[in-house]
């Protein structure tokens, strides 16, 4: 095994344990360090805010809404949210790119599981369980991460987001270490550089965050599609 392949299985694991602590709200939300993007560390997760002081990735947004109102720090954001619908901006699905591509669907993917819009996700736990619904993921990640759909209720960073009714932008840059094991017929690893940045509806805005993406993607057969089998960040 080579030192990206040993390398790769380490961040797996530390994936496994990021994205887990945030979709069960076992993070912390740390305002000094929040400078990189207004939001804590989610999984390390870039710009996302960690609910209960933690949470999963998260993201879904609906109805922009009057973009001159946001909600009053009390908690009345709920009282704002709309029927559930489409992010602002909008989240890629698979079916709009080609499954057979590994860098279409680890870039899809990842996209999907950073963006967050308070006017309608509960907390910043629901993205990733809205990506696991999608498709992007196998079987067993999308039931690791959509399975967690209780948990701690969002913490003071998501609730500034909600008081400006914010909205991300997640922008992706490939990052691949000249080590990454080629591809197979049925495994790939891809490396990139997510950026996410918070915007208000009311204008406000925070500085961008960026954290490292290990995605593991695997398929059955050469005529496959393929799927996120594991996300690590760093």
């Amino acid at each position: 095994m080579t030192a990206l392949g040993r390398r790769a299985g380490t961040a797996a694991a530390v994936l496994s344990l990021t994205l887990a602590a945030t979709l069960a709200g076992c993070g912390s939300e740390d305002e000094g360090t929040a400078a990189s993007g207004g939001a804590t560390r989610q999984p390390r997760a870039g710009a996302s805010p960690s609910a209960s002081e933690s949470s999963g990735p998260s993201g879904s947004s609906a109805a922009d809404g009057d973009a001159s109102r946001s909600p009053s720090p009390g908690g009345s954001a709920e009282a704002e949210k709309k029927t559930r619908g489409t992010p602002k901006g909008g989240v890629p699905k698979p079916g709009d790119v080609d499954g057979k591509d590994a860098d279409e669907v680890a870039e899809g993917a990842l996209t999907a599981m950073w963006t967050h819009d308070t006017t309608v996700d509960d907390g910043p736990g629901d993205a990733a369980r809205r990506t696991a619904d999608a498709g992007w993921l196998t079987r067993s990640y999308a039931r690791q991460l959509g399975g967690r759909r209780g948990g701690s209720a969002p913490g003071a960073q998501w609730q500034r987001w909600a008081d400006h009714r914010a909205y991300t932008t997640v922008a992706l840059d490939r990052t691949e270490d000249a080590a990454k094991p080629e591809d197979t017929d049925t495994v790939a690893w891809r490396q990139l550089t997510v950026t996410t940045t918070p915007h208000g509806r009311d204008g406000w805005t925070r500085e961008p965050a960026s954290v490292v993406a290990y995605v593991h993607l695997v398929r059955k057969s050469a005529d496959a599609f393929w799927r996120v089998a594991d996300v690590t960040v760093r």
